[in-house]
């Protein structure tokens, strides 16, 4: 009997396996597997054999054995006249399990006692129409022996990838575990990885490192200069000594050639070398051009936009390294060479040279004393003058309208006056120092000729070694004058490296930031308080209010109660002296810059439009981007009409003031501006100072369509017209917020105050 029941499991098995309890994903192509197939064949025909077998059997196991046989066979036979499957399908019906008859239970007690046991879900076949097989669905989540439940491919757990996924709400694949990115980002959101610093630090250390690697062949070259320029004192030496005295003109003119030769090796050395340093100094600015321009926007933030001018700085050292001073700085290591040799020809005259060498040290220490301070007053008014020479080309429209030329020259010229000033007085007591090293240059070789001829007529040297001595001499001590005249240049140019490199290790952008999902519009204003240095006068106290996203609200208030400098604030433009402003709770000066600006946008109130095309004003000059997105910007801000009525539509060229547009068309583009990239937060300044009704009307169409978008607005306004498009107003009063609340409440206060005798409500302009 235990043969039998051996059999009979292997076949409940098979049967099992037949009927759809199979604990895994359904088969390929809709169809059931070969495999099973072949067992199930293969136990209901070991089965019809047992059953013979035990037709004597007087333990009942015939029929069992019977009526495991005819279901068996039902089975089989279910499998030859079943239509081929295209596509299974899952279902969880559990309630469909059959159950023995009650005649068969009656017969088989045990097969009524499997009957009645938990149902379990099983896989249903059915048949339906043929469908491409990536069309193919999961409609229900079998169980896994595991545990586990699978959600086809669109849970959190894949059945081939259980990864956890990030980045945000994106519908992402396997392949792709960081998702789409969340909150209206971009794809491969990816918000744990940190953003690379931009690294300047790097950048400076490869231009410095093309500079010294140029410089290694320029030196290399400079060896070789100086060496070939003891041929012309050797050639006098061997006229003077030996074809004078031979005669000889074969010998002159092998000397004659030989010299020639070097003398044009020499020119052409000379002029690689210049070839060299040009390049390197074109280079060093394409190594740090533009992250000096990056970190100069950077830094702006906390200054008056001064370091713009470190551009200038990197002009004048690219003309330090192509200038005749860089050369001078190079011989002048060579200059022991010469008093060696010179040295050698006899020490007393190289123990002149010595001395003169030592007196020039000394004049060239002297001289940086004496003019350091002069030359750095020098360049403090320098600057200053160009910085109201930016001014005046800013402000060019408003000078000459109202006739302010005069004053605007006056104001550059007191600068200018003081720059003039303390260089002449520097550069009078450089040339002095120049001058007095020149006399001793000229002194040294006049006592090293005279004492020469004197050596030569005590027979210790011949005239022509006096004669080369003097050229070799005058050679020395040529670098160390020309070190001397160009010291303040080389002063000029170590200063101006200082502040490059300043500038360059000290900005921000260089630390790294982690990379968070793309913000959603929630703001917060924690206590900020702002006192702008060098001035001791607190423009913003104390200021603090929250916003949801999409919320809108409108700032009022006197004019210089802080409303611009707050709008700049929430936008990062100026940071706060203390307190914190928080996008999605994270500190602004936190946020990735790049992300942050793509998710935020900014109308100032001196709206101004870079020299281009409209579209590229609208997508903010940048070129990866899809006309679409400019038309759905131009579309939010309500100005795609406006657009469509120029005679080039968005290929119009604006001019750097903003021609042919007026200012109220600069404004509406400024505003298309501002919405592009679908950003989730976006601040107004006075976004209706310059518009007439109708753009009036369709800034207020703008901030709707905000609304809709979820987009978080703050607008800065003195109009009441905007205000019945917001849902909260604050009110600054003295850099302090005099009222927050939902529009209506505030609006409501704003009028009690209004009639109230001794109470003066900020006042709204209309």
């Amino acid at each position: 009997m235990n043969q039998i029941s051996k059999q009979i499991f292997a076949a409940g098995s098979a049967l099992d396996l037949r009927s759809g309890n199979i604990p895994s994903a359904a088969p390929s192509e809709g169809a059931m597997s070969d495999v099973c197939i072949s067992a199930i064949d293969h136990a209901v025909e070991n089965l019809r054999r047992l059953s013979g077998a035990v037709a004597s059997s007087p333990d009942g196991g015939k029929d069992t054995v019977e009526v495991a046989v005819r279901e068996a066979a039902d089975i089989g036979g279910a499998r030859t006249t079943q239509p081929p499957l295209t596509q299974n399908t899952v279902t969880p019906e559990a309630s469909n399990v059959k159950t023995a008859p009650p005649a068969a239970a009656a017969q088989n007690p045990a097969k009524a006692e499997l009957a009645e046991a938990p149902a379990q879900p099983r896989i249903e076949a059915r048949v339906t129409p043929e469908l491409p097989k990536e069309k193919t669905e999961l409609k229900a989540s079998p169980t896994m022996p595991f545990g586990k439940t699978i959600e086809g491919e669109s849970g959190p757990i894949s059945e081939n990838d259980r990864r956890l996924r990030t980045g945000g709400g994106g519908n992402g694949k396997d392949s792709d575990p960081g998702g789409d990115g969340g909150g209206g980002g971009r794809s491969g959101g990816g918000f744990h990885k940190r953003s690379e610093p931009v690294n300047f630090a790097a950048s400076l250390s490869r231009g410095m490192a093309a500079v010294r690697r140029n410089m290694v062949v320029v030196m290399m070259f400079t060896i070789a200069i100086n060496v070939l320029l003891l041929a012309i004192p050797l050639y006098l030496f061997q006229i003077s000594d030996r074809v004078l005295t031979s005669r000889s003109i074969d010998t002159l003119v092998m000397l004659s050639i030989a010299v020639l030769g070097a003398v044009l090796l020499q020119a052409f050395m000379d002029t690689v070398r210049r070839f060299i340093l040009m390049r390197t100094a074109v280079e060093l600015e394409v190594q740090l051009g533009a992250p000096i321009l990056s970190a100069a926007a950077r830094a702006s933030l906390h200054g008056s936009g001064k370091d713009y001018q470190t551009l200038q700085d990197l002009q004048l050292l690219r003309g330090f390294l192509t200038s005749g001073t860089l050369i001078a700085f190079l011989d002048a290591p060579l200059m022991p060479f010469f008093v060696v040799v010179v040295y050698f020809v006899h020490p007393h005259l190289g123990i002149i040279i010595m001395t003169c060498c030592a007196v020039l040290f000394v004049i060239a220490y002297l001289n940086q004393k004496f003019t350091a301070r002069q030359f750095a007053e020098s360049n403090g008014y320098l600057s200053r003058a160009n910085f109201h020479l930016d001014s005046m080309s800013r402000n060019s429209q408003i000078i000459n309208a109202m006739a302010m030329i005069p004053e605007a020259v006056k104001m550059w010229g007191r600068e200018t006056a003081g720059s003039l000033k303390s260089q002449v007085e520097a550069q009078d007591r450089n040339i002095i120092f120049s001058g007095i090293s020149k006399a001793c240059r000229m002194i040294t070789q006049i006592t090293l000729l005279g004492w020469g001829a004197h050596l030569s007529l005590s027979g210790e040297l011949t005239g022509g070694m006096v004669i080369a001595s003097s050229i070799i001499s005058g050679r020395a001590l040529a670098p160390i004058e020309g070190a001397i005249e160009g010291w303040h240049q080389f002063n000029r140019s170590a200063a101006a490296y200082g502040r490059i490199k300043g500038l360059l290790l000290n900005s921000p952008l260089n630390f790294p930031r982690l990379r968070l999902p793309n913000p959603e519009g929630r703001l917060d204003v924690e206590r900020i308080l702002f006192v702008p240095p060098p001035q001791k006068k607190v423009i913003l106290n104390g200021i603090s209010f929250s916003l949801r996203k999409g919320e809108s609200l409108a700032i009022i208030g006197n004019s210089g109660s802080g409303k611009t400098t707050l709008g700049k604030m929430l936008v990062g433009s100026i940071v706060p002296t203390s307190g914190n402003v928080r996008l999605d709770l994270m500190d602004l000066r936190n946020w990735d810059q790049r992300q942050f600006g793509e998710s935020i946008g900014y109308l100032p109130q001196d709206v101004q439009l870079f020299p281009g095309t409209i579209k590229a004003n609208i997508c903010r000059m940048r070129d990866d981007v899809d006309d679409h997105q400019i038309y759905e910007a131009a579309v939010l801000a309500d100005v795609h009409e406006l657009i469509a009525g120029f005679p080039q539509g968005y290929e119009t060229i604006v001019a750097a003031d903003g021609a042919p547009l007026s200012g109220g068309q600069k404004q509406r583009i400024a505003l298309a501006r501002a919405f592009f990239g679908n950003p989730k937060f976006v601040v107004l300044d006075e976004p209706n100072s310059n518009l007439d009704t109708q753009g009036e009307a369709a800034l207020a169409k703008a901030l709707i369509h905000a609304k809709k978008q979820g987009i978080t607005t703050v607008t800065i306004t003195q109009r009441p017209a905007l205000l019945q498009c917001v849902d909260k107003i604050l009110v600054l009063k003295e850099g302090t917020v005099a009222m927050f609340g939902e529009r209506i409440e505030v609006l409501q206060a704003l009028s009690k105050n209004n009639g109230n005798n001794g109470q003066q409500a900020p006042r709204i302009e209309g």
